[in-house]
């Protein structure tokens, strides 16, 4: 939903109780919150002043509106006493001018939504009633927004695979397929870096055959199969998605390189050729981000076009390798 719908709103919320203030807090991108702690910004708000800090960011259990993220329930303050609690959406000094406040938590996604106001006893437990129905409605329109945003994002995928499965009318060359494919994926996807990773014949070392970004590919440079998630994969079998802010540590994509910065986002796919996995596509970020399923089903879908791919370059390979043998003379 635009922030101008939620603001529009909000504006009527101020007709309807007669506040000073309203504020909509949603929850924050995970790497914006202390670790461990979930943050919620301030999405939209509206206000008779120009005081309001709108880079508010608010921890649960944070004053009077962290209270309600944290207990998930409504909180009436009739009499605001600042020297007890505090709002943590004002700038200079406007806060002390408040005398009373409300609040109620947003059902679904989570997320508070405020009033207050410059005059004591100006809510009521009807205001609270009140408060609750605007607070439903906004939790509807998020909703709605999330469904569109959802078949947008599948259309947006879709469009991707048709331009992934015309790459190879497009390039004949192995390499610069690849490359294409690979600078493709990372735009459509949103992660910063995206490669490719085969295995050496005997099967104990893999390397980079292709990446969007030259970043690991420097001096031909192996790993060890042991080594990273990307080696995991290849070990297993069994693709991984490995996002640092769940799993409390930073996971590595293929061991301690230097130069190679710390992922917190990883997605990596086993690709199986000839009935085993011989190469690895990942994806990865420095920030969390979300793997949604249409995401999911886009690596999927176009990490099985590579294999197909590779598949054929394999059997060529192997059938160039019978026939030259076939033309040795017998010892």
């Amino acid at each position: 939903m635009q922030r101008s719908s939620y603001q529009r709103l909000l504006g009527i919320l101020c007709s309807v109780l007669d506040t000073y203030s309203a504020c909509l807090f949603l929850p924050a991108a995970p790497h914006e919150g202390e670790k461990g702690q979930q943050a919620f910004q301030l999405a939209a708000h509206f206000s008779l002043g120009e005081k309001i800090d709108t880079d508010a960011l608010v921890a649960q259990g944070r004053g009077l509106v962290g209270w309600i993220l944290r207990n998930a329930e409504p909180l009436l303050v009739v009499n605001f006493d600042q020297r007890q609690n505090h709002l943590g959406y004002y700038n200079d000094n406007e806060e002390q001018h408040i005398k009373a406040f409300m609040g109620c938590p947003l059902p679904g996604e989570g997320g508070a939504l405020c009033v207050d106001s410059k005059r004591q006893y100006s809510f009521s437990e009807k205001d609270q009633k009140m408060l609750h129905l605007f607070a439903d409605l906004i939790s509807r329109m998020q909703a709605e927004d999330g469904t569109l945003e959802k078949y947008r994002s599948a259309r947006k995928y879709y469009a991707a695979l048709r331009m992934i499965y015309t790459l190879r009318h497009h390039h004949t060359r192995w390499d610069d397929f690849l490359r294409s494919f690979l600078s493709l994926l990372a735009s459509v996807s949103g992660f910063s870096y995206c490669s490719l990773f085969t295995l050496d014949q005997q099967g104990q070392s893999y390397s980079v055959e292709g990446e969007n970004v030259t970043l690991l590919a420097q001096g031909d440079a192996s790993f060890p199969i042991a080594a990273g998630v990307a080696g995991w994969v290849f070990r297993h079998s069994s693709p991984v998605v490995n996002c640092a802010a769940h799993m409390g540590a930073d996971p590595l994509l293929v061991g301690k390189t230097e130069g190679v910065p710390t992922f917190q986002t990883i997605y990596a796919l086993p690709l199986v050729i000839h009935r085993k996995t011989r190469a690895v596509l990942s994806l990865a970020h420095e920030h969390p981000l979300e793997v949604e399923d249409h995401l999911k089903e886009f690596v999927n879908m176009a990490g099985e076009h590579l294999a197909l791919f590779l598949e054929n370059l394999y059997v060529k390979d192997h059938l160039k390798r019978l026939h030259r043998q076939a033309q040795q003379p017998n010892s």
